[in-house]
């Protein structure tokens, strides 16, 4: 009898330590102010960091150079009849000569300068990724920012030596810049569970835009009154700061943390045991080739970065050329476009996880909408800034609404790696990566070509041709993704190449 009755209060210490259990469970999957949140927290700055270091030219071109419109015929005299508005540019211009040299470099080599933070970077992706997701992000990210940011340092000195070493120091740096933006995202196969995925990476993905608009922001007003150099040296300095916060308080597994809790680790395990996430060093290249779904992110993340270099990398100048904004005012005008799509991309991701926390939406459901949504309402936009320039306010306002609107692609196809195959999610994000920066190599480049033609037709040209593109990498993606983790992605030992 007194066993029995041991047994019964045994049962209840289990029982009661059970219950004991779920509730700090639920209180680690409740609590914001939590290990893995403030990982997303350090996760955003760094992204901030480069994304302002990737933005800073835009903004600094219009400064570098003695003129951003293009004579109105491939072979006509750079000497045109003075208007009102070529002498307010004329006296800009002599603005900034005071403070900053000035260089004389044609639309063809200005959209090349652009361009070349992405030709080399597409070499740069799969190997990163493959070696965040076997040796850990930590390593991989740090230098890779502590790199891209010297280098912007260097920037300056690099342009007033020659176009050469501008776009030698360009195409390291976007290597650089690789390492962190594919790096990370390996980081959270390991620390976020399925129904906060979608916020977390939301979190990290916003310090994007967040650095586009501060870049953006205060860049001009730099450019106007100390110089252009001075965007490459503040911003190359607060990477380097970035860099001492990256190593203490980051680690690949929330099981060598030392200062996450008890239970939020165990929490972390537990909503990730269903899944199998420890990388192998062969990979089924075969059945990923073979996997539409697969195709159909790698597709889409072509498609999507298409508009988005040419709009961070034109916009400025959009704006100075078009509009004919004096650069402060520009790079203010410039910056709006970027701080809704900071509010944007975590609204979106608060909403996707909670669709799917209540279970209103499938997953795959989720994807799809927000891609929908993230494609079609800014590629009517975009179309739509060729014919209301005459508007600032209009301009401005379509201009501001877009990125909003494409931030959602965040919380749908961009996401989507995390879903078929979190197993290979390092190499699969650095082969999403090369795509991207493929289009971001061709694109700028290619809008240069158009603007160097035609200065007013050419813009036309550009937002019918990156809208048509975006469109087409859509239906591609709403045909053939897939939400559910592919059957090459649930082996344990893979076939090799």
């Amino acid at each position: 009898m007194s066993t029995a009755a041991e047994a019964n209060v045994a049962e209840k210490e289990i029982s009661n330590d059970g219950y004991l259990h779920m509730a700090q469970v639920q209180t680690s999957r409740k609590g914001f102010c939590s290990v893995r949140y403030g990982l997303a927290i350090i996760l955003l700055l760094c992204n901030f960091t480069i994304f302002a270091q990737q933005m800073n030219l835009s903004i600094a071109m219009p400064a570098m150079v003695n003129n951003t419109a293009p004579p109105s015929h491939p072979n006509a005299s750079t000497e045109r009849p003075t208007t009102d508005s070529q002498d307010y540019w004329i006296e800009t211009l002599k603005e900034f000569k005071a403070v900053a040299p000035v260089y004389d470099w044609s639309p063809e080599i200005q959209g090349i300068i652009l361009s070349s933070l992405n030709y080399g970077s597409f070499l740069a992706p799969i190997p990163t990724g493959y070696m965040a997701g076997i040796f850990g992000a930590r390593s991989v990210v740090g230098a890779g920012l502590f790199i891209s940011s010297v280098l912007t340092l260097f920037i300056p000195l690099a342009a007033t030596t020659g176009v050469t070493l501008l776009i030698v120091i360009r195409v390291v740096q976007g290597i650089a810049q690789v390492m962190v933006t594919t790096g990370y995202y390996s980081i959270w196969v390991k620390w976020a569970p399925p129904l906060e995925r979608s916020q977390l990476t939301s979190i990290a993905a916003s310090g994007a835009p967040l650095g586009s608009f501060i870049v953006f922001a205060v860049g001009g007003l730099l450019c106007q009154t100390i110089g252009w150099p001075y965007i490459f040296y503040i911003f190359g300095g607060i990477g380097c700061v970035c860099c001492l916060l990256w190593f203490p308080f980051v680690y690949d597994d929330p099981m060598n943390h030392p200062f996450i809790s008890t239970d939020e680790k165990e929490y972390i395990v537990c909503e990730l045991t269903q899944q199998d996430c420890s990388p192998g060093w062969s990979l089924p290249i075969k059945a990923m080739i073979k996997s539409l779904p697969l195709w159909a992110i790698l597709v889409s993340h072509f498609c999507q970065s298409w508009p988005f270099y040419i709009m961070t990398a034109y916009t400025p100048t959009y704006i100075n050329s078009v509009l004919q904004a004096n650069l402060r005012d520009s790079g203010i005008l410039s910056a709006l476009p970027f701080i809704s799509g900071f509010i944007c991309i975590i609204l979106g991701g608060l909403l996707a996880d909670f669709l799917l926390s209540r279970k209103i939406l499938r997953l795959i459901t989720i994807r799809k909408l927000f891609t929908a949504i993230g494609v079609l309402l800014p590629s009517v936009l975009m179309v739509s800034l060729y014919w209301v320039r005459s508007s600032v306010t209009i301009t401005v306002t379509l201009l501001v609404l877009s990125p909003g609107f494409s931030s959602l692609c965040d919380s749908g196809a961009l996401i989507n790696i995390l879903d078929i195959a979190p197993q290979y999610t390092g190499f699969l994000k650095g082969l999403s990566k090369v795509f991207a920066q493929i289009a971001g190599a061709i694109s700028p480049t290619a809008a240069g070509f158009f603007i160097s033609q035609d200065a007013e037709l050419g813009w036309r040209n550009i937002f019918l041709l990156s809208a048509t593109i975006n469109v087409l990498g859509l239906a591609f993606y709403l045909i053939f993704g897939q939400a559910e983790i592919q059957d090459w992605a649930k082996e344990q030992t893979v076939t090799h190449f």
